[in-house]
């Protein structure tokens, strides 16, 4: 994303190579962002998308099939609309760029391939996206590498986008990094979380640093404590088996969640470059306080959803052990050890087939100091919050109190605020155009650096060996607000949940 800039211009001619083609993640996410940019004027009409994996496919069909699944989501969405969701004349000037190849990810010839097509689409920048298994990442880092592909020159740049999971603990996570590092420089590494393509998380710094109310009371002394959700009524569908050995807190915590928590809690940065904006992040992360074991065990929830009589278990599902001790939800307290957040407790919780699909940010104000309103019922003033949405309805609310009108003093509750849907005119999007265009124009503030990887790891290591060592997993009804014992986490410290949605 261009930063500064009012027009945003097209990103320069490159090679995209997708590995793992066939893959949900192109299918669904990938290629339809990279259409959306193609539609709104944004990529190179010397952008060439190449498909790589096993499969024996060809150029054309490959293209008719992303064509196809894109027309059959928007049909899934919104059948009356979806004979609008491709236009053709975009879509045919981009599938002329589309090309595929077969080929094993292990196999140095398919490396070789993959240098023969660079120098076919006449291009010389590059980007290796590995859409893949985790598994994979070494591998064909390692192989590219070894082929020259990676080496770059002032015309020519080489870059590498690595999905999550950046590993699944942190002596995994700094295997990975070291690993990356052997082969390129970390200029040329892109670590995508797609939580930080959507708008409104990118609007959290905009908020924050660009209104100047807000900094006068963005610390300890105004604000009483953070909530960060991420609830999704979904279970666990088709992806038991890659679940049942992550977990909630894997798959949740040291990448999505920590990111909205340095977005809240960073420091303002130099300048709104990469580099000024990472560091402040990773400042964040790394001043989070490390728990032991046993602060680790006191300070956190996990549990599995139940059978309520119309939706499976977590351990009913497809690819689950029967007796799994996985968790589908996490609750947790970390601090943030610096002078603008010592003392205010940041809770986090993420979970699945929970009763409402919501990923928001509540900051809790202290009350007011002073409740002038003795001898009548309202002798105790309610807190003040600012919820920023990021999903499913995108905007920012200040909830404050009012009075009813009437002779009797009656609080009431008032929200201050905007939905962006009111305000800004959005086309469809999938979260990955702008971290795709960032990639396309060598922009890397919305991606993860490795120390900030680890540092995220670090933090959640000790939740990581308590839990191994033993310790409850409660059940929460599917359909529901999570566990009890994550109420209780917050109700010891006299405070509770926001309600989901």
């Amino acid at each position: 994303m261009k930063r500064g800039k009012s027009k945003v211009d097209p990103a320069p001619p490159s090679t995209l190579f997708l590995f793992g083609a066939h893959g949900d993640l192109v299918k669904r996410l990938l290629m339809p962002a990279v259409y959306n940019l193609a539609r709104d004027g944004l990529l190179d009409d010397n952008l060439h998308i190449v498909g790589v994996d096993h499969n024996q496919v060809g150029d054309a069909e490959f293209a008719q099939r992303l064509h196809d699944f894109i027309l059959e989501q928007a049909r899934a969405k919104n059948p009356d609309t979806a004979g609008n969701a491709i236009d053709p004349a975009v879509w045919g000037k981009l599938a002329e760029r589309i090309s595929y190849l077969t080929g094993d990810f292990t196999d140095d010839e398919t490396y070789q391939a993959i240098g023969r097509k660079i120098q076919e689409t006449g291009t010389g920048n590059a980007v290796f996206y590995l859409a893949t298994s985790p598994r994979f990442f070494r591998e064909v880092s390692r192989r590219l590498g070894r082929a020259g592909l990676l080496y770059e020159r002032p015309e020519a740049y080489r870059r590498v986008v690595v999905e999550k999971p950046f590993g699944h603990d942190l002596p995994s996570a700094e295997a990975l990094n070291r690993d990356l590092l052997q082969d390129m420089s970390e200029a040329q590494i892109y670590r995508i979380d797609h939580y930080l393509g959507k708008e409104t998380v990118q609007n959290i710094m905009t908020s924050r640093f660009s209104n100047g109310i807000f900094e006068a009371f963005w610390n300890n002394h105004y604000i009483d404590h953070v909530q960060i959700t991420a609830a999704e009524t979904v279970g666990v569908e088709t992806r038991g088996s890659f679940y049942d050995s992550t977990g909630a807190l894997r798959d949740m915590v040291p990448n999505h969640l920590f990111q909205l928590l340095a977005m809240v809690a960073m420091e303002p940065p130099a300048a709104f470059g990469a580099d000024a904006v990472r560091g402040e992040k990773a400042k964040v992360i790394a001043s989070i306080r490390p728990w032991s074991k046993e602060e680790a065990r006191a300070n956190s929830v996990r549990a599995q959803y139940a059978n309520n009589g119309k939706l499976a278990s977590y351990r009913e599902e497809p690819k689950v052990e029967p007796d799994s001790r996985t968790e589908t939800y996490v609750a947790l307290k970390v601090m943030v050890d610096n002078w603008r957040w010592v003392g205010v407790p940041f809770y986090l919780r993420t979970g699945k087939r929970l009763g409402v699909r919501d990923t928001e940010i509540a900051i809790c104000f202290k009350p007011a100091p002073y409740a002038q309103f003795r001898d009548t019922e309202v002798d105790r003033l309610k807190p003040n919050y600012l919820t920023i949405q990021i999903q499913p309805n995108e905007g920012m609310y200040f909830d404050l109190q009012a009075k009813r009108p009437g002779q009797a003093l009656v609080m009431e509750d008032v929200k201050l605020g905007f939905a962006y849907k009111d305000y800004f005119q959005m086309a469809p999007s999938t979260g990955y155009e702008t971290l795709i265009y960032d990639c396309l124009t060598g922009d890397q503030t919305l991606f993860q650096r490795a120390d900030n990887i680890e540092n995220g790891w670090r933090v959640v290591q000790p939740f990581l060996d308590a839990w191994a060592e033993g310790g409850e997993v409660h059940e929460y009804p599917a359909g529901s607000e999570g566990p009890d014992a994550a109420d209780q986490l917050l109700a010891r410290d006299g405070r509770k949940w926001q309600p989901l949605g």
